[in-house]
């Protein structure tokens, strides 16, 4: 009795499974399919016994296949091997097979699963990896030309700052503003250096990371900006007491201070002086730093996760371009850090940056 129940059970289990179930002979040719395999192949059970497997497998994995039905007949089982069939309609369908060989009996008994939505899933992916880096590419090679071609007027301007005789200047105000001007252009060209010189050496996937002071790079950032800083009359409030440093790209952050001021700048209400504070926090394994302005701020809800993509711009200032809070973004993350945006129209805004240590 128990004999029979169990050969029942099998029985149900081979016609049921929605798996492809197959016993194939090593002559080539199936024995006995369930009825998963004329379902998806679209074949009878007289025509899928009548003809040589071979006859139903993508031409190009033939040969593959094969050679992997000779270790089958060496008693060697295959695990996990993928190949194509072709259906009766012509379509291509991706199995992925586990098969055991009976060497005494000379048969082979298989379990093949449908994986040709995976496969459709892989070949999607593989094809936005390759357009991504075809894009990746052509942005590379547009900054490494942006960055090479820009050097030659900026070294210009350098030239023409040597060239100026400032013994012969009195104005006290004129000098000042020529250092600025100087100061600025030289921090211009250090910074091109450094993108083409991080691109000649493919560094943009290896960044360097490193210890910095915050209140030194944000002195270097302001100063580069005094005249903006001064003409806008901005009130810088800065308190780098708790943390003095921060683990992180030189360059990713100086753009960062550049960035934030800016547009704290940019988008001041008008008629009002920008009013611009920063505090450094220590937490557990991590450093965070706080910037925050009363400017015009934006509806972040409205805007939702869009602020922080590239060409973005929520104001109708004409210098928005959208690229600022894209770099930003990209920069902190790319780096295992965070940013996170609290805003209200006319409230200002406030950016949590939190690097990771």
């Amino acid at each position: 009795m128990p004999t029979q129940k169990a050969t029942i059970d099998k029985e149900l289990f081979f016609l049921e499974s929605a798996d492809l179930l197959c016993i194939a002979g090593f002559d080539g040719f199936f024995k006995e399919v369930n009825p998963s395999v004329p379902r998806l192949l679209g074949y009878s059970d007289d025509e899928l016994k009548s003809r040589p497997i071979d006859s139903f497998i993508h031409p190009d994995d033939r040969n593959l296949t094969g050679k992997y039905r000779d270790k089958l007949k060496s008693n060697i089982p295959l695990l996990n091997f993928e190949n194509r069939y072709i259906t009766k309609t012509g379509e291509v369908v991706w199995l992925s097979w586990t098969s055991i060989p009976r060497y005494n009996e000379e048969l082979i008994y298989a379990i093949a699963k449908n994986i040709t939505h995976l496969k459709l899933i892989e070949k999607d992916r593989n094809e936005l990896i390759g357009n991504l880096t075809k894009i990746n590419h052509s942005l590379k090679q547009l900054t490494y030309t942006t960055s090479h071609d820009l050097r030659s007027p900026v070294n210009n301007l350098l030239s023409i700052f040597q060239l100026i005789d400032t013994s012969k200047i009195w104005d006290q105000e004129t000098l000042q503003f020529l250092e600025i001007l100087k100061s600025a252009a030289e921090g211009l060209k250090d910074t091109l250096n450094h993108y083409v010189d991080a691109l000649v050496n493919k560094d943009l996937l290896t960044v360097k990371v490193e210890e910095l002071d915050l209140q030194q790079t944000f002195d270097k950032v302001r100063n580069s900006l005094t005249s903006l800083v001064e003409s806008s009359k901005a009130k810088f409030h800065v308190d780098f007491s708790e943390k003095k440093t921060v683990k992180y790209n030189q360059y990713y952050l100086e753009s960062t201070f550049l960035n934030l001021i800016t547009n704290s700048i940019k988008y001041a209400i008008p008629g009002e002086a920008p009013e611009i504070s920063l505090t450094s926090k220590q937490l557990e394994k991590k450093t965070q730093l706080v910037y925050s302005d009363k400017g015009t701020g934006f509806d972040t809800d409205a805007v939702n996760d869009k602020v922080f993509r590239l060409n973005q711009t929520f104001h109708n200032h004409p210098d928005s371009k959208g690229v600022g809070l894209y770099l930003i973004h990209n920069q902190i993350t790319n780096l295992g850090g965070s940013i996170l945006l609290e805003s209200k129209p006319n409230q200002g805004a406030r950016f949590i940056l939190t690097f990771k240590d």
